[in-house]
């Protein structure tokens, strides 16, 4: 495996957990975004597009 693939899987590993840790209110939008080092916006975004695959 390649480490771009092998970064995106955990960067996608990442977003899961603290996208769950947002949804059971752990965590406002705005704390996993800055977690996970990204805009509020584009947390939303990646939440509702995760949630739209699902």
């Amino acid at each position: 495996m390649d480490r771009a693939r092998i970064h995106e899987g955990i960067r996608r590993m990442r977003f899961e957990d603290v996208l769950g840790r947002a949804e059971r209110s752990e965590l406002s939008q705005m704390e996993a975004a800055e977690l996970l080092g990204i805009s509020e916006r584009t947390f939303r975004r990646t939440s509702l597009d995760s949630a739209a695959r699902a």
